[in-house]
């Protein structure tokens, strides 16, 4: 045992990808006394501009959106209380198919070994203990979630450390379940094409498969107000059109897939840390 505070890593891709699918659990870690660190890959300039002004329309600026979406990301950060926040700003590839994804220096264009040697960096100086990332689709099929997810294994390899590894999923029965929240709060969905509908059906897992289940309810407040802090993204953020209380209910839970392990935890388990502490 040493006097150095267990520490728990999340690399994402993008300013508010940190409270969507772990701001639960680097809110209650955080509480808890862990040290709580968040790696952002890119710099968010694919993001909605003031006024919404979207990607490519006239008037949109993406270093004016990148700094505004650090301001809201630092302000996200206080909210769940995290420890450090390390940046590595690549430029933001935006969703498949955008020509952006094609830019010279976005985070999609940048080679996986180079992006790994400075997240490994990062991972020899904090020496996490859990490390928390996206599964190789990027949990939605996004390029700059693949390519975190792809820096991060790589990285690992690049280290002696062996943390436990994490990647954020989705039970299938919640899935199943967002079609009829939508609804509920009024957000008309189109009817995808079958290549899209077989895409989302392969989004999370069978409820069986999940290794890992968090109960982060105490702290779903704070990962609803670390969300709101992203304002420029709101029309984005459908689960702000929940209110706080509703998403209360609905989004207490944080589910993972356990990748890397040599604690022997027994699974299913309903913490990050078990074996650890």
């Amino acid at each position: 045992m040493t006097d150095r505070p267990l520490t728990l890593m999340a690399v994402h891709a993008h300013p508010d990808d940190e409270a969507t699918g772990t701001g639960g659990v680097l809110a209650r870690y955080a509480a808890e006394g862990i040290r709580t660190v968040l790696v952002t890959c890119t710099d968010g300039g694919c993001g909605d501009g003031p006024g919404g002004v979207k990607p490519g329309d006239p008037g949109h600026d993406p270093a004016a959106v990148a700094l505004m979406r650090r301001q809201e990301l630092q302000a996200g950060c206080d909210v769940l209380k995290i420890s450090d926040l390390e940046m590595l700003d690549y430029a933001d590839s935006g969703m498949a198919g955008w020509p952006s994804n094609d830019a010279p220096g976005s985070f999609w264009q940048t080679p996986v070994q180079e992006g790994a040697a400075r997240l490994a960096e990062l991972m020899r100086h904090y020496r996490p203990d859990v490390v928390v990332t996206y599964d190789e689709n990027g949990f939605y099929g996004h390029p700059d979630h693949i390519q975190a997810h792809r820096i991060t294994m790589a990285a690992l390899e690049m280290t002696t450390l062996s943390p436990k590894v994490y990647w954020t999923t989705m039970p299938r029965s919640m899935m199943q379940r967002f079609g009829e929240i939508m609804s509920e709060f009024g957000e008309d969905m189109p009817e995808p094409d079958p290549a899209e509908a077989a895409a989302l059906a392969e989004i999370g897992l069978p409820d069986d498969e999940i290794t890992t289940w968090v109960d982060t309810t105490a702290f779903s407040g704070q990962k609803f107000d670390a969300l709101a802090a992203h304002a420029s993204q709101g029309e984005n953020i459908f689960f702000l059109r929940m209110g706080k209380e509703r998403f209360g209910e609905l989004m207490g839970m944080e589910t993972f897939l356990r990748v890397q392990d040599t604690t022997g935890a027994a699974t299913p388990e309903n913490d990050l840390f078990a074996g650890l502490r």
